[in-house]
């Protein structure tokens, strides 16, 4: 790992930013209807729950990331693959979140340019500022939150004033009972984003002051997990749920809708230019916990001769992945919630902090 210390405020904007990530803009939490936003709140809390179990691992190995604390947990062997799917579950995701992009570009912006220079540009820049530094990458988050709040407070109120909104479309509340906001809860929503979370115990050690950890991990899940909710609420109440379940880009169609005076119109690049910075940050954080995990289970002296090789297997892999963006969808709201994101964010977790207190109570008896 390389010799870098990242602020409190530091590591509470890149996970703030990262919270919010492609979340913000497709449709989120739209299988339980109109009660979306409600999911997204229970699926908070699910984030909370997880939160606490990657901390508790955080607290027994305050200087070790993931790859390093499985191995001691699971012994070199099986802790060393465990490891390795972790480094390559989070080139997956980073994959994922950067065709996120590249297609919303594409079918809203650039209808014109290839996917492939919109993915390459944006991973050649994430490639770059991850070889400044986890140090530069805090950094620029702290300047980059500033702008995105900006984006937020006006999209917000440009959507409020404009006369679109009908809260009547949430209502009623929990219309069909709690089995489809509880079925959207979980697994989905506390998976993606909350437990996608599980990439910044790879950064925890990095951060200067350890005991402020659970502080700022708790804010941030709180805080952009209020945002996500109040967002859905908002698509919901000015498109409808009809409207809203057959968008793509819901928060895009919101936003779109706006016009004040004939004057004041087609906002898309409020949306555009929010998805460019949390899917930055997003895929940048991702592409440095598989960087940093790959050093650590293979030794590798200098993590910085590693980072452009893995950022054309990123390239290959975001091309790759799905044929269509409708497919790339059902693969990441089917296919990936069940049987990749549970185990990798539940199940696993979980099962190495039970081990971890058993040895660590056996320790103690044997003592």
């Amino acid at each position: 790992m390389e010799k870098a210390k990242i602020s409190a405020i530091q590591l509470f904007a890149l996970m703030f930013i990262f919270d919010l990530g492609t979340a913000l803009i497709v449709s989120y939490g739209i299988p339980a209807g109109k009660d979306a936003w409600i999911a997204i709140l229970l699926g908070m809390c699910g984030g909370i729950l997880l939160f606490f179990i990657y901390y508790m691992l955080f607290r027994q190995y305050p200087n070790l990331p993931l790859t390093g604390y499985v191995r001691k947990i699971f012994g070199n062997y099986l802790g060393w693959v465990l490891g390795l799917l972790y480094c390559l579950f989070f080139l997956y995701t980073a994959a994922r979140n950067i065709r996120d992009f590249g297609d919303l570009l594409v079918s809203s912006t650039l209808p014109e340019t290839p996917l492939l220079a919109i993915n390459l540009s944006l991973v050649l820049v994430i490639c770059y500022v991850i070889y400044l530094g986890i140090e530069v990458v805090g950094r620029t988050a702290e300047v980059f939150i500033v702008i995105l709040l900006l984006f937020g407070i006006g999209g917000n109120f440009f959507v409020l004033v404009s006369g679109d909104v009908d809260f009547h479309h949430v209502r009623p509340f929990i219309e069909h009972g709690w089995k489809p906001i509880l079925t959207t809860a979980f697994p989905s929503v506390v998976s993606f984003p909350f437990g996608e979370m599980i990439v910044f115990t790879m950064l925890l050690p990095y951060l200067n002051r350890p005991q402020l950890a659970k502080k700022v991990w708790l804010f941030a899940v709180i805080s952009s997990g209020l945002i996500l909710s109040w967002t859905a609420a908002l698509n919901l109440s000015v498109l409808g749920v009809d409207v809203m379940e057959r968008s793509t880009f819901p928060t895009l169609a919101t936003i779109g809708k706006v016009n004040l005076f004939d004057f004041i119109e087609r906002l898309d690049a409020i949306v555009v230019f929010t998805l460019l910075m949390t899917v930055f940050f997003k895929s940048s954080i991702f592409l440095y916990g598989a960087v940093i995990g790959i050093v650590d289970l293979f030794k590798v002296k200098d993590h910085k001769q590693l980072i452009l090789p893995i950022g054309i297997i990123l390239i290959f892999l975001s091309m790759t992945i799905a044929s269509s963006f409708s497919e790339h969808l059902e693969e990441g709201l089917g296919i990936n919630i069940k049987y990749i994101n549970v185990p990798f964010f539940i199940i696993f977790p979980l099962f190495m902090l039970i081990s971890s207190i058993i040895r660590n109570y056996v320790k103690k008896k044997t003592d």
